[in-house]
């Protein structure tokens, strides 16, 4: 999953990796804000400061690949609902169908993988993945000061072998 694989093989699938790439599809994603792929982020709307925030990215290059996939006709600006005074970020039809699409193809992929697995390992592995994905938000929330002295020892070690 780390490597995106499945987004990857999704995209060739349907003859769209010519038209977009991984970033711009977590991008869409990204827009389209599923409520539980985001953590505590319940944002009705999307502006480009929130897809930068969920992808954990530069608020510029949020905008550079926000204003990219509108020129591809993929995402939209509008006013906001709540605050005239806010522009926010839609997807277009064609942007939403790609985002059911990839996510329905992952669906099937891992459906199918799932399914030689017993009802039991299922049980047993569905409360464990919530777990799993529960401490990975709150890692991330904490952020390296939690390592701070392992990673500054480990950035010692790699500067000392690259000077070598």
């Amino acid at each position: 999953m780390n490597k995106r694989e499945l987004g990857r093989a999704a995209l060739q699938a349907f003859g769209l990796d010519s038209e977009i790439d991984l970033p711009q599809l977590d991008v869409l994603i990204a827009i389209w804000a599923p409520s539980k792929e985001f953590g505590k982020d319940r944002e009705p709307e999307t502006m480009v400061a929130t897809v930068a925030q969920r992808l954990n990215i530069d608020p510029s290059r949020a905008s550079r690949m926000v204003s990219d996939l509108i020129g591809k006709g993929l995402a939209r600006r509008a006013v906001s609902q709540t605050d005239a005074r806010r522009t926010i970020v839609e997807l277009t039809d064609r942007g939403r169908a790609i985002v059911d699409a990839v996510r329905r193809f992952k669906y099937l992929v891992m459906g199918e993988f799932l399914s030689s697995w017993t009802e039991e390992e299922r049980k047993t592995f569905k409360p464990l993945l919530e777990r799993f994905v529960s401490w990975a938000d709150e890692a991330w929330a904490i952020g390296p000061e939690r390592f701070a002295k392992e990673v500054n020892e480990i950035a010692e070690g790699l500067a000392r072998k690259c000077a070598s």
